[in-house]
């Protein structure tokens, strides 16, 4: 990884192309974030930087929080997050990371959490297909069904699909492309759809597996 950012997503829209062809896209607001922290070999056992995102007031952080945001330049930020890069060379403690570290045509990989939707059925939470709606199925139509054998195993497999919590947890998806970048007012379209609900964190980092 050689760079990245946290950014809060706003919502969808389209872009059109030289050719006229619409895009749909991701707006994310990206930074402006504050370098809260350096890690280095030397001091942590490996190199990283550590990024800090939209500013509250001091009341609502610790003493040991306080502490540490003193040595970036004191403002305290709500959202923290640590990327671990190949270079940390050019990025200096209490410096501003902005939007205009990425550029278009680029291809990224990013990270939100997933919009929750509580307890939830087999059927909506992986798919499964209903039982049939005639000859005395009863009202079992979106029941998970079969279990399995009673004598053996005599047991339910583990990662059965079942029943359960849906949603609320982090996805990373890769190899999105950057379709426009407006770096005066930190914003990065991006084409596609990203995790999340708007207003929702997500953390943006140059692409792992680039196609």
């Amino acid at each position: 990884m050689k760079k990245g950012i946290i950014g809060k997503k706003i919502g969808m829209t389209q872009v059109f192309d030289a050719s006229g062809n619409a895009i749909p896209v991701t707006v994310i607001e990206a930074g402006p974030c504050t370098v809260t922290q350096v890690k280095t070999v030397e001091t942590d056992g490996y190199e990283a930087v550590q990024l800090g995102f939209i500013t509250v007031s001091d009341k609502k952080a610790s003493k040991p929080q306080k502490g540490h945001f003193a040595k970036s330049g004191g403002q305290v930020k709500k959202h923290l997050k640590e990327f671990r890069l190949e270079d940390i060379s050019g990025y200096k403690l209490g410096e501003t990371v902005t939007a205009d570290k990425f550029s278009a045509g680029e291809k990224v990989d990013i990270t939100g959490m997933t919009k929750g939707r509580g307890f939830s059925g087999a059927v909506k939470r992986w798919g499964n297909r209903t039982l049939r709606m005639t000859h005395g199925t009863g009202p079992i139509h979106r029941e998970v069904g079969s279990m399995g054998a009673n004598s053996s195993p005599s047991r339910v497999f583990k990662n059965k699909h079942m029943a359960g919590q849906y949603g609320n947890e982090q996805v990373t998806v890769l190899n999105l492309e950057v379709a426009k970048i407006d770096a005066e007012k930190n914003i990065i379209a991006v084409k596609g759809a990203v995790p999340g609900a708007r207003g929702g964190i997500v953390f943006i980092r140059d692409t792992v597996k680039c196609k």
